[in-house]
């Protein structure tokens, strides 16, 4: 089987046939390259009209035998050029005769990197110009498991190099700068599995401002911002009990990235995937190969119902190509626990948890870090008992080894026992420690204890926590929680109105009111 498959969702033009049988890919690619600042969406449209006819016969000129279906990019991304994408595409599989296959950008960068690496089931970090999330598979659908709440990686790291007067793309200009830079202090913003850009954009333009050398800026931009990102895939590898993570998208050509990635999966005993750079940067082979999967499974798509969608998320698509028991494992550990952040050793009803330096971290960002979250958790962790929230007591605290002695509690995380009335409790909980006037930082299943002697639920982990009066913050709080479910759970839905309703009983209604608005913020909402 051979599929045609067409790219434009942004800046490139690109064609590209996949040969099933010899498993090969032929990619011809045209990249817009403005003049000056970023894609400008009409001068990109007009690019692709002009390109996108070449590259695809160039393609059908090296094409040895007939194209079985025309796969292309339905979205998400610019609507000028997805819409002359889609009327390529249209023609094409007209002309031919065979069948249209419409591909969600965003997971074909995913099922790139799980069909080269022939991963299983793995955890995917998407990082590219206008994203930035990380998904999972469960119950049919790549789940979205944390993303950036403001701008993609590479727009941000745009908008620094716009301000310092580079052109696009400035991914590379600062990977370049970045190998004389030494390390000063940025923003780094974590919540959970979600992310922010906005603080260290702006600190960064500020720095910069201020006469701090470039170098060292776009050194210290690297470190964090990929420091964040790769946090983020621990913690998502630690969630879901996967040992298999794969890196998509564009800025995952930044050497900086994947060693991090790479180190931090070494460190854990995962396995770590990227593919080579073609596939990476925007390309119709993804979507080519990810169009014969779904040509196979029979999922194509009539004239009158391929329009584009700019705003086409990840876990929209129904996954039809893969069976329903390749889950991500969710499973019970034993023994000595490694978390996202620390290991935990059990000593009787003794618990001892330490938080391990991160060998992929800058030094003394890592040290930080440590020092600061070992702190944060033991002070919230006992504050949120004395305002009535079941945690674990604090019997010891050891700042420069970041090490923290708990009482033993609960039977089992939430994850490995989720029930309709424990997530309601984690709903009440959280509206207590809101109304305490800080937030928990990291409420997924996996930090909520449950079972034991008295049946209870605890909270556990604060080290993200935080003292805050805003009300964004408490919602943040939530939405971290409902993503963890959306990865976790097998009819996660009704757990979410529960949680919901927990809340409700003690908490503000503008957190709830709050949290819709968060939800929307998601990138293509």
């Amino acid at each position: 089987m051979r599929v045609l498959g067409v790219e434009g969702t942004a800046w490139c033009a690109s064609a590209a046939c996949y040969d099933a049988e010899a498993d090969s890919v032929l990619i011809e690619s045209d990249a817009y390259e403005p003049e000056s600042g970023g894609i400008h969406p009409r001068e990109a449209a007009e690019h692709m009209q002009e390109a996108l006819p070449a590259v695809v016969e160039r393609v059908l000129e090296r094409v040895d035998g007939p194209v079985d279906a025309v796969a292309f990019s339905r979205g998400p991304g610019l609507g000028p050029c997805l819409r002359i994408v889609g009327t390529t595409a249209r023609a094409l599989a007209g002309s031919l005769d065979v069948p249209l296959v419409g591909v969600n950008h965003m997971v074909a960068h995913l099922e790139i990197g799980r069909h080269r690496s022939g991963f299983e089931s793995p955890v995917c970090l998407n990082a590219s110009g206008a994203n930035a999330h990380l998904l999972g598979y469960r119950d049919g659908r790549y789940r979205v498991l944390g993303e950036t709440m403001d701008t993609g990686v590479g727009n941000a790291i745009d908008k620094f190099t716009r301000h310092v007067g580079w052109s696009h793309p400035g991914g590379p200009k600062v990977e370049a700068h970045a190998a004389d830079g030494e390390f000063v202090d940025l923003p780094y913003v974590v919540k959970g599995m979600d992310f922010s850009f906005s603080g260290i954009m702006s600190a960064a333009k500020g720095a910069y401002d201020d006469g701090v050398p470039v170098a060292d800026v776009c050194f210290s931009l690297q470190e964090h911002i990929f420091g964040m990102l790769t946090e983020v895939s621990e913690r998502a590898l630690s969630l879901t009990g996967s040992d298999e993570l794969v890196l998509g998208g564009g800025v995952g050509q930044n050497a900086r990235l994947r060693e991090m990635l790479e180190t931090m999966c070494e460190q854990r005993g995962a396995e770590f995937f990227a593919p080579e750079p073609r596939f990476l940067r925007d390309n119709a082979g993804m979507i080519a190969v990810l169009g014969a999967k779904m040509h196979a499974a029979g999922d194509t798509l009539a004239i009158p119902d391929s329009g584009v969608d700019p705003n086409f998320r990840p876990d929209e698509v129904p996954v039809t190509w893969r069976d329903d028991d390749e889950d991500v494992a969710i499973a019970p550990e034993s023994g000595p626990v490694r978390g996202a952040e620390a290991v935990v050793e059990f000593d009787g009803d003794t618990v001892r948890k330490r938080r391990v330096p991160k060998r992929y971290r800058h030094p003394d960002l890592d040290a930080t870090l440590r020092r600061e979250r070992t702190t944060q958790e033991a002070r919230l962790t006992s504050l949120a008992r004395r305002v009535g929230v079941p945690t674990p007591v604090v019997r010891d605290v050891d700042v420069g080894s970041a090490t923290i002695e708990f009482e033993y509690v609960g039977a089992s995380d939430l994850r490995d026992a989720l029930s309709a009335p424990r997530v309601r409790d984690v709903g009440r909980h959280l509206a207590t420690i809101h109304a305490a006037g800080f937030v928990h930082g990291d409420p997924t299943t996996r930090n909520v204890r449950v079972g034991g002697d008295d049946d209870r639920t605890y909270l556990v982990d604060f080290g993200l926590g935080y003292h805050t009066d805003h009300v964004e913050d408490y919602a943040m709080d939530l939405h971290v929680f409902d993503q963890s479910l959306v990865g976790t759970a097998d009819a996660p839905d009704e757990l979410r109105d529960v949680v919901r309703d927990g809340y409700r009983e003690v908490g503000d209604e503008q957190v709830l009111t709050r949290l819709q608005d968060v939800e929307g913020r998601g990138r293509y909402r």
